[in-house]
């Protein structure tokens, strides 16, 4: 026969066994619906109690690693995606994403590794001048983003890249960007390596530095905002009015009766 203790250590064991297993379906059913990579903290919240999302992810993480889909970590966040081995099946069904040209990849790539740089910065370190559609093509990809404005004459526009780079190259975080040695290795730069050439260790950190200051919101964003606030304060459309009209304040009055022809 089972002492009591034993018997009440096996069942409490078996419960916490049950509560993992649960918040391991739970945690599952919450990444394949969301379309977009899920924070811990948002899957914490949904765990049984005593459950922690770290625990669930990496039970996670292991279960999938072997099958058609993983479980990987982009932008500090977590998703499903194709096994890599297994991506040319679905390139023909893939939507084609709009190329990059050589500029836009180098000015990318500049953005990536020196952010936050301006323009001006830019073109000094690419050694040509930047066309403005190539900040534009970016900018409307996602990749980066305004950050600040420089403190130097002229105030420049600051630019760094977004959570959209990390997740499009399959990056937890951007110092996750490849080093010198690396790149040298992947057969990427041709002779020997110049002495005293490195890579800076890249940085995404959203806190402006000490020479950035804050982009102050644009006049028209402001003039727009002010008239939206103006609409929004208005007395609501009364649907009843012929003419569609704000509803008047006050009690209404009925109509006088028309006398007789």
């Amino acid at each position: 026969m089972t002492p009591p203790a034993m018997r009440a250590v096996t069942e409490e064991t078996n419960e916490a066994e049950r509560r993992f297993a649960h918040g391991v379906r739970v945690a599952e059913a919450l990444l394949f619906a969301s379309a977009e990579p899920l924070a811990s903290e948002a899957i914490a919240r949904m765990m049984p109690q005593g459950v922690t999302a770290e625990a669930v992810l990496g039970e996670l993480e292991r279960l999938y690693r072997p099958r058609g889909v993983n479980l990987v970590r982009v932008a500090g966040k977590w998703m499903f995606r194709t096994a890599p081995d297994l991506g040319y099946l679905l390139k023909p069904e893939a939507e084609e994403p709009r190329r990059l040209g050589r500029a836009a990849l180098e000015t990318l790539a500049i953005i990536a590794y020196h952010q936050p740089v301006t323009r001006a910065e830019i073109e000094a370190l690419r050694g040509v001048s930047l066309s403005r559609g190539t900040l534009d093509v970016l900018l409307e990809a996602g990749f980066i983003r305004p950050r600040g404005r420089r403190r130097t004459p002229g105030r420049p526009v600051t630019y760094g890249t977004t959570e959209t780079f990390l997740i499009q190259f399959g990056l937890d975080r951007v110092g996750d960007l490849p080093g010198l040695e690396e790149i040298a290795a992947a057969g990427l730069v041709e002779g020997q390596v110049p002495a005293g050439l490195g890579v800076p260790l890249p940085s995404d950190d959203p806190a402006l530095r000490a020479d950035e200051d804050p982009i102050e919101p644009d006049l028209f964003d402001l003039m727009a905002e002010e008239r939206l606030a103006e609409a929004a304060a208005e007395a609501p459309l009364d649907p009843d009015h012929p003419d569609g009209g704000a509803q008047a304040a006050g009690p209404q009055r009925d109509p006088e009766p028309r006398g007789r022809d």
